[in-house]
């Protein structure tokens, strides 16, 4: 049935660890959000203020909420943002500026 067993290198360790990297590191720490629940990140009074003004734009910091990366699944509303994070997919930056708003790294 199974004699895979008697065959040398069935048991025992397989590959190499790595001991000096540790899971939770800078690099590999990445929490996302997407676009549809960016404006969940300030109060809707920010955007009702900045709605009708076009020289001014609010500045969403997604660092500050605990989220470093921007992707861009979803629509955003027609209305210029600023947004703060670490990473942007090359999706999250091109919707972002069509609405004419700004990426900040």
């Amino acid at each position: 049935i199974n004699f895979d067993k008697y065959h040398p290198g069935y048991f025992g360790k397989v590959g190499m660890r790595n001991f000096h990297t540790h899971p939770n590191i800078s690099n590999n720490y990445c929490p996302a959000i997407n676009l549809d629940k960016l404006w969940s990140l300030v109060s809707e009074q920010t955007r009702t203020r900045y709605a009708g003004v076009t020289d001014k734009a609010p500045v969403i910091d997604c660092s500050r909420a605990g989220y470093f990366k921007v992707l861009g699944k979803g629509v955003l509303p027609k209305q210029p943002v600023i947004v703060k994070a670490r990473f942007f997919s090359r999706v999250a930056e091109e919707k972002i500026k069509a609405v004419g708003g700004a990426c900040v790294l």
